[in-house]
């Protein structure tokens, strides 16, 4: 998750500076292209933070279920070495 963030970061880092360099230049209109690109990209960009947020609750959910499963293998484990007197 931590690439996705990173990338997530750079390019909405990306937008802000085309957005920057472009009033920079005095070019207080978009033209019409890039106006319709910086929209889709923008689109993009939200759609994906969307996406990173589910799947860092999905993560979140599985690490819970993965500790529980864990947890009780233990228990399973320490009930089989008792049974067969090796506890």
């Amino acid at each position: 998750m931590a690439r996705l963030d990173a990338a997530l970061a750079r390019f909405s880092a990306a937008l802000d500076l085309l957005e920057a360099k472009l009033e920079e230049r005095g070019e207080h209109t978009v033209p019409a292209e890039i106006g319709v690109e910086l929209s889709e990209l923008r689109q993009e960009r939200d759609h994906l933070l969307a996406r990173l947020t589910i799947l860092e609750e999905e993560s979140s959910t599985l690490a819970g279920v993965s500790e529980a499963v864990e947890t009780r293998l233990d228990g399973a484990i320490a009930e089989i070495r008792a049974v067969l007197g090796r506890g």
